[in-house]
Parts: structure tokens; C-alpha cells; sequence
């Protein structure tokens, strides 16, 4: 089994705004691209083109219609990786110390050269983050792009993780929610950003921004105006077919 450090240095991590959101699945694509080509072992699809596709994910987005005390239904996009936890069960979970958490940084990371794909990390995830990898026969778990984001050999606007560098809306933030003055903290603080099921007792360190109620236009009809027809009659031809066919005589005439 693997112990969780007694501290981390710094617990990078992300935070979501759900609010902005909009469902595009940019991050998903860009996660999965990133980590196929660059850190571990490539992430596999099997019978992507056929009937029934399946394939492995490090960043899922999940689309849920909610119905708020007042107001209209709201669609909320809701994205779902690992979350850092600090008190990780998928850490103490492990046969083998496969699954490890840094204290450098937090980061909860696999290797995969220890793993023997046991699936006991998944099952002792409450959040289902973890996903096996069928071609490979090891798990695989978001890595905050580790590989990223410590490389000096990008430039500085691109040591951040995938996905984030890819999200068109600004929904993904990147940083260090142990600092209490950092950009993400300050964000989380400001908008009531909260844990994703705290009751387990894991204490991610992601956390999420809360969506805010979308307004409701007063119930005038500010169209009408617009609506109103752009002529009483038919022209033109229509027009005068419409005339002649009145001034036939009719059987009540």
C-alpha cells in the first residue's frame, strides 16, 4: 500500500467555473490528444467507428438540465477528471504503490510500470475518475499535464494543463490552491467555490464555481411592434387577382 504524504508543498489543481461552461468539449479533445502523444502509455479507443465505441478519457464533460426554485431550466455542463484529493483512497487503496501522490505538488499520478491493472484505485474512487486502459491493461488518471507544465522549453502561456490552454470560454483556471494569495484561491474565495461531494471525506483540491441564475426578461411583448403585417392587402398580381375574384357576382348578391 502507498502512504499520502503528511503534507505537499503546494497543491496545484483546478478550478472549474460552471458558469461559463459551455459544453464544447474542447478539453476533452485536447486532453486526450495531448496525453496520447506525449507522458505514459497512449490512451486507447477500441472500435471507435463501429457500433459500439468505447475508448479512455482522463476528462469527461457530463450535461445536466436543472430546474432551479425560480426561473427557467438551466443546462449546466459539468466536467469531471481527477481531483488531487488530499486524503486520496486511491493512493491507500493500491496493492502494488502504483498509484502515488507527490509532495512536491500534490499531484496525484500512476506509474505505470507498477500497475497491474486491479481496478481497486477505480472502485475506491468516489468521484469514478479513473478509467483502465484495455489496450495497455494499466489505469490512467488525469496528471495535471505534468509533463506541461515543468517544461521550460515551452513558452510560459503554455506550462498549463491541456485542457485549460484549450477551453475557448475561460472555464478552466490553473493553480495553487495551497496559496491563500494565488489567482485560483482569490477566485474561489470571491465566487463560493466549493468541494465536489465533500461528505466523502477526500478533500480535492479541484474545486468548482457555481453557476449563476440566468435572467428572465419581464413578460413584455417587445416584438409586437415588429410583428405587425407589412401590409393590410396583397400587391402586385395577387393583388389584383384578389380584387377581381370580389367584384364577381355572388349567389348571395
Amino acid at each position: 500500500m502507498t502512504e499520502l504524504p503528511f503534507a505537499t508543498t503546494r497543491k496545484l489543481g483546478l478550478v472549474i467555473d460552471l458558469d461559463t461552461c459551455v459544453g464544447c468539449h474542447a478539453c476533452v479533445v485536447s486532453c486526450k490528444g495531448w496525453n496520447t502523444e506525449n507522458y505514459g502509455v497512449p490512451l486507447s479507443d477500441q472500435d471507435p467507428f463501429g457500433a459500439t465505441p468505447s475508448g479512455t478519457f482522463l476528462n469527461r464533460v457530463h450535461s445536466y438540465e436543472v430546474q432551479p426554485d425560480h426561473g427557467a431550466a438551466q443546462l449546466i455542463h459539468f466536467p469531471k477528471s481527477c481531483l488531487h484529493c488530499e486524503d486520496a483512497p486511491c493512493v491507500t487503496v493500491c496493492p502494488t504503490g502504483a498509484s502515488y501522490k507527490r509532495a512536491e505538488d500534490g499531484i496525484v499520478l500512476v506509474n505505470e510500470e507498477a500497475c497491474i491493472g486491479c481496478s481497486l484505485c477505480a472502485w475506491a474512487c468516489p468521484y469514478g475518475a479513473r478509467e483502465l486502459d484495455q489496450a495497455a491493461g494499466v489505469m490512467k488518471k488525469c496528471t495535471l499535464c505534468v509533463d506541461r507544465i515543468y517544461n521550460e522549453n515551452l513558452p510560459e502561456e503554455d506550462r498549463v494543463p491541456a485542457c485549460v490552454r484549450t477551453c475557448p470560454s475561460g472555464a478552466r483556471h490553473f493553480g495553487d490552491l495551497g496559496d491563500a494569495e494565488s489567482d485560483v484561491s482569490v477566485l474561489v474565495a470571491k465566487r463560493g467555490g466549493f468541494d465536489l461531494m465533500p461528505e466523502q471525506g477526500t478533500k480535492p483540491v479541484n474545486k468548482y464555481l457555481p453557476p449563476r441564475l440566468k435572467d428572465v426578461a419581464p413578460q413584455i411583448d417587445i416584438l409586437a411592434p415588429f410583428l405587425e403585417p407589412v401590409s393590410k392587402g396583397p400587391k402586385g398580381f395577387l393583388g389584383w387577382l384578389d380584387r377581381a375574384l370580389s367584384a364577381l357576382p355572388g349567389e348571395d348578391r
